[in-house]
């Protein structure tokens, strides 16, 4: 009888260096989502950010900035939700950016 070598492949994940690295997709997003409350108030919702992050000093700099008051809810299947009143999507979204929490791409912004 003759030993043939044979290497049999195992099996490839081709995104097993995405999901340890630090690309776009790998990571979740933070959504800015707006909620209606009544008339014309409005109420702006920040989730999803990292938990070793400070929401009470982001949400300190957020009200100073935007001059709108705001709090931290802990909500059981979300985790910790930033609360802004009126609709301060575009403004969260911008602060994030530049403030270097996350990045562009990583961001949704929700509502009408």
């Amino acid at each position: 009888m003759v030993d043939i070598d044979i290497q049999i492949p195992s099996a490839f994940d081709p995104f097993a260096e995405a999901k340890d690295s630090g690309a776009p997709g790998a990571k979740e997003y933070v959504h800015i989502r707006i909620q209606q409350r009544n008339g014309k108030k409005s109420l702006t919702t920040v989730q999803g950010l990292r938990k070793e992050y400070s929401y009470e000093k982001i949400l300190k700099d957020l009200k100073k900035e935007f001059c709108c008051n705001g709090n931290v809810v802990q909500d059981k299947e979300l985790g910790k939700v930033i609360q802004l009143q009126g609709d301060q999507r575009k403004n969260v979204s911008h602060f994030l950016v530049t403030a270097g929490v996350v990045k562009k791409d990583q961001i949704k912004i929700h509502g009408f």
